[in-house]
């Protein structure tokens, strides 16, 4: 009889693990799979086991392909099998060809005359996907805002930040889901940002990555009103719940497609730029939804001086802006009053309102 050995955590078990074990069973008789104890588990990588020992031990067992499960209990790193494999004395040790372990598996498998065996890459039988892209993906929200974004955008890109400068955006509902977007795609309105907090990613490294800023990822991760530091990653400077923009927000669209990446590097008034979010943090310091607006139109200047297209004056509206500044999608308007906002909807079929969100 031919016995086969595998070893790994196996902490959340997922179809590669099961397409390992076959191709591992298939190369003898019986097949051994030891996984790592609780202990063990904590002891190299601080973190608890997805269910406790027996139960995972239970499930491995029940699997069709699997002859005898171990818990490793011994504390060498990467061979938390050790005691039982010096005394077992297996024919064949499979690992894949990513095992991180390799030189101390192949100098154990010597002592006892086992064979180092690395099976290679096979196309997965589904997307490939590790046990914390799992974690990741159950802990992800399963809703999400997107946020507008009041004044000094572009100082949240790491190229063009400003100490001592300041970003102003809040986060908003209606909420969205991967089956349930309420607004327009590629608007501007941070949709990247919260299609990573959906899938369980944080996605400021992703943003930073497309050579824009981290400001959407981070408001729609913070929530609330919120005044940001400029520089190279978020810090939050202080945030509000919002209450000062309840009924008083709504976002128009522009029938235009946003697209921030093509135009991170424009020639644009960063000195007016720095400037409206100094009014707008003090609108926002001292709940002035004037001041705020303020800030807002200093920054629409910048704007239109950029090229992009005027935006239609609505009557009752303290401010407007584009969200972002991609030259299209949705464009914020600030009203001082709920009745002001109402009679603008009314009049306007474009015309969507949004409210602050804050946890």
């Amino acid at each position: 009889m031919k016995r086969i050995f595998i070893s790994g955590c196996y902490d959340i078990l997922h179809a590669g693990h099961i397409q390992f074990f076959e191709e591992a069973r298939a190369l003898g008789d019986h097949l051994t799979v030891s996984f790592a104890s609780e202990d063990v588990l904590w002891h190299h990588k601080q973190r608890r086991s997805s269910i406790p020992d027996e139960h995972k031990k239970a499930v491995l067992e029940g699997l069709k392909m699997v002859d005898e499960v171990i818990i490793g209990s011994d504390h060498d790193l990467g061979l938390d099998f050790k005691t039982y494999f010096l005394e077992a004395k297996p024919d064949i040790l499979a690992v894949t060809e990513d095992d991180q372990y390799g030189d101390i598996k192949r100098a154990l498998c010597d002592q006892v005359g086992c064979i180092y065996w690395v099976l290679p890459k096979t196309p997965p039988k589904f997307d490939p996907v590790s046990t914390s892209g799992i974690v990741k993906w159950v802990k992800a929200p399963t809703e999400s805002p997107l946020r507008v974004d009041f004044a000094g955008g572009w100082l949240d890109v790491p190229r063009h930040a400003r100490e001592g400068a300041y970003i102003v955006n809040c986060a908003i509902s209606p909420l969205v889901s991967l089956r349930d977007w309420k607004y327009e795609k590629r608007s501007g309105l941070g949709g990247s940002g919260a299609w990573a907090l959906l899938n369980g990613e944080d996605g400021v490294d992703a943003e930073l990555d497309l050579g824009v800023g981290w400001q959407d990822p981070a408001v729609i991760r913070e929530t609330g009103l919120c005044v940001w530091r400029s520089g190279q990653r978020p810090c939050l400077d202080f945030k509000r719940n919002g209450d000062m923009l309840a009924g008083k927000m709504a976002i128009l669209w522009t029938h235009g497609e946003h697209d921030t990446p093509s135009f991170a590097d424009n020639e644009r008034d960063y000195d007016t730029i720095e400037r409206s979010a100094q009014l707008a943090r003090e609108g926002v310091l001292n709940e002035d939804i004037h001041q705020l607006a303020k800030g807002i139109q200093v920054y629409h200047e910048v704007q239109l001086q950029e090229g992009m297209e005027p935006l239609p004056e609505i009557e009752g509206s303290l401010g407007r802006k584009y969200c972002g500044g991609g030259h299209g999608g949705y464009a914020l308007y600030l009203f001082e009053s709920e009745s002001a906002r109402k009679t603008a909807l009314e009049n306007n079929a474009d015309l969507k309102s949004v409210e602050p969100y804050c946890i």
